[in-house]
């Protein structure tokens, strides 16, 4: 299929993307052949899908807080998009410059915005949190569609239940591009109601996303010009696979925004190869990748390495 015919069928509502299982993200073969850019057209149909009615109020409303040591926290809950409600959580620091600038911290597949508020675990996201935070930096997470407070609309279940020999226990109602999608202009609607936050400075927001959330953080970049600046953790390439949410579709859109990639030399779901080929796709000046002697669970210290990318291009 030639990138006009994609375009077209996109535009027109008869591609229908394929599902993919996360879990098998990648996984192919080392001949694999290399990953290239959608051109500009391809590129402007897709990113319709994100597209969303910015008339319809975010009708925000906090719903807990907590006045911690250092910093406060707000649980809070939105109008996302088709209807659902969209919990989260905003965090300040209490020592702070007026207004702060953000984080958004996007979790990934079978996590949720509490992962930023655990200590250790399998992404290190309560060290993240809490090294942001006392950098001077509000930071922001919502939960995915069917992660977290949202499980209701899975039917109360994970979407990573799975029984000895690997299959799932259950049907997932959502695949894994509609959770994107969706996920994905959900933190849209949320920047809207951010904007009317007085401790918040709008016009310098970054954000940082570990695996499900590294993909978003490539496509949210790409179609959400209120992001400055991006890093991106262990992004699973999705090569060879039939979807519309494959990193390498979304590149082109981040355009000269410092885009930092964190990746794991060993992960199955992105080699090596292919992520140094998704770098080269985006068109920045200011880009740079970072390889661990890892898999999909990177050391801790890559906290350092986000920290230190967001003070050059973001510092409060």
């Amino acid at each position: 299929m030639s990138q006009r015919h994609y375009c077209i069928l996109v535009m027109t509502g008869l591609f229908v993307p394929l599902s993919v299982q996360w879990a098998a993200a990648e996984k192919v073969g080392g001949d694999s052949p290399p990953l290239e850019a959608v051109d500009a057209e391809v590129f402007e149909a897709i990113a319709r899908f994100y597209a969303y009615d910015k008339t319809l109020p975010p009708e925000p409303r906090v719903v807990e807080k907590i006045d911690g040591d250092s910093s406060i926290r707000e649980k809070f809950i939105f109008r996302g998009v088709r209807g659902f409600l969209v919990p989260g959580y905003l965090e300040l620091p209490k020592e702070r410059a007026a207004p702060a600038p953000l984080i958004l911290l996007l979790h990934g597949w079978s996590g949720s915005k509490d992962s930023w508020w655990e200590d250790g675990g399998y992404i290190s996201g309560g060290n993240m949190r809490k090294a942001l935070l006392g950098a001077g930096y509000a930071v922001l997470a919502v939960d995915a569609p069917t992660h977290g407070d949202r499980i209701a609309e899975n039917d109360y279940a994970l979407v990573n239940d799975l029984r000895e020999n690997g299959q799932p226990t259950h049907r997932n109602y959502f695949t894994l591009e509609e959770i994107v999608v969706q996920s994905t202009r959900d933190y849209r609607r949320a920047l809207d109601f951010i904007e009317s936050r007085d401790e918040i400075d709008s016009q310098r927001i970054g954000m940082i996303g570990y695996s499900m959330g590294g993909l978003q953080t490539f496509i949210l970049t790409a179609v959400e010009p209120r992001i400055r600046v991006s890093v991106a953790c262990v992004v699973p390439s999705l090569a060879g696979q039939s979807t519309s949410i494959g990193p390498k579709d979304y590149a082109r859109g981040i355009a000269d925004r410092p885009f930092l990639m964190l990746m794991g030399r060993t992960d199955t779901m992105c080699q090596q190869q292919h992520a140094r080929q998704l770098l080269d796709l985006i068109p920045s000046t200011r880009k740079n990748l970072i390889l661990f002697d890892a898999g999909h669970k990177l050391p801790d210290r890559y906290v350092n390495d986000a920290l230190t990318w967001f003070q050059e291009y973001l510092k409060p």
